[in-house]
């Protein structure tokens, strides 16, 4: 068995795989539209960003800058990136359903009783945009947690790491959650079989976490990650016991 962390990376290789490809265009082309007015919102708020959190500082603690500067840069990077990730995975919901299920049929062998066609994909669209709700209502509530956390000052200098952790793991959530609802578990299931396997799914989260940061890359991501999150519900998430 691969290393937890390699999931991310057999994803990007499935994506050559002849059964899988035509799949991956849809929810390709959704990212890269998407990514084009994210990326320059996000230059933006990068360098207001940094310069508002030093200008924070007083000047006896100005030799924290070196350390303030790379946090800063991933509290921002980590909040538009996770929102690019959001509105990009709501808007491609059905078609990454449609993708797990074609991966999970290439990687079993047996056929998932699913979306089936870009119709159905289509068709499906108002409960895909449901559980991307939940989902979203689930992370705003941890955001408004970490949020506070930020201000308190003990903690705030590593309030990007803060970020970038709750980002992994709602991606984590956000990307094997597609082969368990296209199973009919419902969000409340598939949180607790992720959390039971925590030591698998959240660092598969801090990959494409990572990834998204990353130009380019970044527009390959999404698949990718339905891909490798699909490989983490056939071989770990599936074997746990269902509560429905």
């Amino acid at each position: 068995m691969d290393s937890d962390l390699s999931y991310l990376m057999r994803g990007f290789k499935m994506l050559r795989e002849p059964g899988i490809r035509p799949f991956v265009i849809l929810p390709l082309l959704v990212n890269v539209l998407i990514f084009g007015g994210f990326m320059f919102v996000g230059f933006e708020l990068i360098g207001s960003g940094i310069a508002a959190i030093l200008a924070w500082l007083p000047d006896w603690l100005s030799f924290l800058s070196w350390i303030l500067w790379p946090l800063a840069v991933i509290l921002v990077l980590a909040i538009v990136m996770y929102s690019f990730s959001t509105v990009a995975n709501i808007l491609a919901s059905p078609f990454n359903g449609l993708l797990a299920e074609k991966v999970e049929e290439k990687l079993t062998g047996k056929e998932v009783e699913g979306r089936e066609t870009f119709a159905s994909a289509l068709a499906s669209f108002p409960r895909s945009i449901w559980r991307e709700v939940q989902k979203l209502t689930y992370y705003l509530i941890f955001a408004v947690i970490v949020l506070i956390l930020s201000f308190i000052p003990p903690i705030s200098p590593f309030s990007g790491v803060l970020w970038f952790l709750l980002g992994a793991w709602m991606l984590s959530l956000e990307y094997c959650d597609y082969a368990m609802d296209n199973r009919g578990l419902s969000f409340k299931e598939s949180k607790r079989r992720i959390k039971a396997q925590r030591s698998s799914t959240l660092p598969f989260g801090m990959m494409v976490m990572a990834g998204t940061m990353v130009p380019i890359l970044n527009l390959f991501i999404m698949p990718a990650a339905v891909c490798g999150g699909t490989m983490l519900w056939v071989e770990k998430l599936q074997k746990l016991e269902g509560k429905g």
